[in-house]
């Protein structure tokens, strides 16, 4: 099903109800395969395309939300801006999609995440009740904040069909410091005391055994400042390389991307000063990792210990995502950290509020029994 616009939407979503059937709400489908194996009919919101509005100078841009995420940042970069949460999918991705994932990229960090820039937007419950949240202005204190609940739903909620976000000016210039083969303890030491500086670093990432790296973006002048400050205060761990060009790099820690081994793929969010202790265990039998968001976010592909992951994740007081499996792991273990129970209780009760019968449960996260 592939409605075009939002009335279209309402349709399906009510004859759905009536039939007693489920939906699941896909953009462009790149992250179809988080989750477990299911057989249910997709609500495709791809056909929901184009930028409806977009104010460079009020920061401010309007889609809908199947617009490809890639015609949105060639239109803000025509203009000197860009999404400052950096987002990323492969080719279809849609703007929708990215944000119902809660995705952000390497300047999470410092510009925050999805919800941080998502302003408003329009959307479809599981009543089949067309409805609106947020507003097309950056300063808004009115009503609850629903456009950062909807942002990493997964689609559970609601149906996105339109959204708001804040854009920013690009910077001009970028230059990334590099520590070769630093080891581990140092350069997550390096990275923590790198933020704590008062240097606005964009970002920052370590790759073990090659690279320790962190992003200084702006103009020229106040990154040369900023680059002879970190040079000092950073200077037990040695003089840094200066690149211009560090994109292929950065690629690599994006999304886990340089993680090119068979073995399932986890995403671990961790406090930065756990993270170290928390996978050593995992990593002590084979398996390969990434560090981002100053080792806040863990790019993990261990050689099994699928149990005792989420274990290190709780004990580090942080959380595991399962982002890549074979269908049979997929299958037996949720894509999703499990709940404490309280939590678990209140998110049920939110879902049940937009979609009181259940029909966007379709058991792809292993939490409801009932799903099917």
């Amino acid at each position: 099903m592939k409605p075009q616009n939002t009335k279209e939407v309402g349709e399906i979503i009510g004859q759905a109800l009536a039939g007693g059937e489920k939906l699941e709400v896909i953009g462009g489908g790149t992250r179809a395969g988080i989750g477990a194996p299911r057989e249910v009919p997709r609500l495709c919101l791809a056909g929901l395309s184009g930028i409806l509005e977009y104010d460079p100078a009020e920061l401010v841009l309007t889609a809908r939300a199947g617009t490809p995420l890639a015609e949105i940042e060639a239109a803000v970069a025509e203009r000197g801006q860009g999404l400052a949460f950096e987002p990323y999918g492969a080719a279809g991705s849609t703007i929708g999609g990215v944000l119902a994932a809660g995705v952000a990229g390497a300047r999470r960090v410092s510009a925050g995440g999805a919800r941080d820039h998502l302003l408003g937007f329009e959307a479809v419950s599981g009543r089949g009740e067309i409805f609106r949240a947020g507003a097309k202005v950056v300063k808004n204190v009115t009503g609850y904040d629903l456009p950062k609940l909807l942002c990493g739903s997964w689609g559970r909620l609601a149906a996105l069909t339109e959204v708001t976000l804040k854009v920013l000016p690009r910077a001009p210039e970028r230059v990334t410091l590099c520590w070769r083969g630093l080891a581990d303890e140092p350069a997550f030491a390096l990275m923590r005391a790198a933020l704590r500086a008062p240097c606005d670093v964009a970002a920052a990432a370590h790759l073990p055994g090659e690279a320790t790296m962190l992003r200084l973006d702006g103009v020229g002048p106040s990154i040369a400042a900023r680059r002879d400050y970190l040079g000092a205060a950073l200077a037990a761990y040695g003089p840094p390389e200066a690149l211009d060009d560090a994109a292929p790099l950065w690629a690599r820690v994006q999304g886990g991307a340089g993680l090119t081994t068979e073995a399932p793929l986890w995403r671990l969010s961790l406090p930065p000063r756990a993270a170290l202790g928390a996978i050593a265990p995992l990593l002590a039998a084979g398996g390969a990792w990434l560090a981002d968001w100053a080792g806040g976010l863990i790019w993990l592909a261990p050689e099994g210990h699928e149990a005792l992951i989420r274990e290190a994740a709780d004990a580090a007081g942080g959380h595991a995502t399962l982002m890549r499996a074979p269908a049979e792991i997929r299958a037996r273990i949720p894509a999703l950290h499990p709940q404490a129970p309280g939590v678990e209780a209140l998110s049920r009760r939110v879902r049940r509020g937009f979609d009181p019968m259940g029909i966007f449960e379709t058991n792809r996260f292993l939490d409801e029994a009932d799903a099917d």
